[in-house]
């Protein structure tokens, strides 16, 4: 079966080369366009990029020429690693010209008809771009969000104990320089420093967790009910997002059945069997020094979620860590799962993505 056409928006920054990176054996997508700034248009990509992943960029890529932000784009999925001012208006164009956009960008997932997507934790979201269409009158296309990077591994953690009621969180993350994008922090502020401040993310961690555990009523998200505060920090670390996580519930089950939960949890068919999805996207690691970006966060290909150090928590009830890599499972693959998802549901015409998936 031949693989879908795909570009990238921001192709050659540092989420956009994640995005290629990850991209280059996928059994459903190829890369067939790159899009960068203006200074980056008409070039070959090995040359407009600064490459800064392991290895080099896929040779097919190497010697494609970079297209400028407002050429023609043919390829019916994109992925948007822009940055938040050239997204805000180009991401909703391209999805009204029929193409499905899955984006990274924090400039649309707020919108009240976006869904921010994290297959596992609210694959039911997906129905919001019925309404999105009909609302938009838009034939074909869409727009889909992933999340902020360090709100991933505190929504996937939750997730399964939801059923005992989430009534308060606090949050204190201490998040990697990669998250910053290149060149990112300067050297001479980050080493042998912690910043406590990372600008904006906060706001996004009170407001994008709520509409990601949220509920879709056929029309809308309905926010789930909880008060969230977060307090984000920048540590000398290259990548990996770690989250200490405060909660109160509702009920009082056993920390034996919490960590239980994590384990074992899964979400519903057909989602573990996606490419780019881990079998089981949580781990908790029973070491108390655990979970470590260092050791960690390549778990599951970079996609699962580890845990660690559940203790009581003498205000709150319980606490944790959760761990996440920020530009594989908190950037770029979570748009490539999404995508994945929208292919098995039908969102992408003329190709045959579900019996590739049920062959999987």
């Amino acid at each position: 079966m031949p693989k879908l056409d795909v570009a990238i928006l921001g192709a050659t920054g540092a989420v956009g080369q994640r995005f290629i990176q990850l991209l280059e054996h996928h059994p459903w997508f190829q890369v067939s366009e790159v899009i960068g700034s203006q200074r980056s248009a008409g070039k070959a990509y090995a040359e407009a990029a600064h490459w800064i992943l392991n290895s080099n960029p896929p040779p097919d890529v190497s010697q494609r020429r970079v297209k400028a932000l407002d050429e023609p784009i043919t390829s019916p999925l994109i992925f948007s690693a822009l940055p938040k001012e050239a997204a805000i208006t180009r991401e909703l164009e391209l999805a009204e010209a029929g193409h499905i956009v899955c984006s990274n960008a924090s400039a649309n997932r707020m919108l009240a008809d976006v869904p921010l997507l994290l297959p596992e934790v609210n694959a039911e979201h997906i129905g919001l771009v019925e309404v999105q269409r009909r609302k938009r009158g838009w034939a074909s296309g869409t727009l889909i969000a992933n999340s902020n990077c360090t709100v991933m591994p505190v929504v996937m953690a939750l997730k399964p104990l939801l059923k005992y009621g989430v009534r308060r969180l606090h949050l204190v993350s201490e998040q990697a320089v990669s998250g910053a994008g290149y060149p990112g922090v300067s050297s001479i502020d980050m080493i042998d420093n912690i910043i406590p401040y990372v600008p904006g993310d906060e706001q996004k961690m009170e407001s994008e967790s709520r509409k990601m555990l949220g509920y879709f009523d056929g029309e809308q998200i309905e926010t789930l009910d909880m008060l969230v505060s977060a307090t984000c920090t920048r540590v000398p670390v290259l990548d990996g997002h770690l989250v200490n996580i405060s909660v109160e519930l509702d009920e009082g089950p056993a920390q034996a059945s919490i960590i239980d939960d994590w384990t074992t949890w899964q979400a519903p068919d057909p989602i573990p069997s996606l490419p780019s999805a881990p079998p089981y996207p949580l781990q908790y690691l029973d070491q108390i020094d655990r979970p470590q970006p260092r050791r960690d966060r390549d778990a599951g290909r970079g996609m699962m979620t580890s845990i660690g150090r559940l203790r009581d928590c003498p205000i709150l009830g319980y606490k944790f860590a959760a761990l996440s890599h920020n530009t594989v499972r908190g950037a770029a693959g979570c748009s490539i799962m999404n995508a994945e998802l929208l292919a098995v549901e039908g969102y992408i015409e003329g190709v045959q993505i579900a019996e590739t998936a049920e062959a999987t």
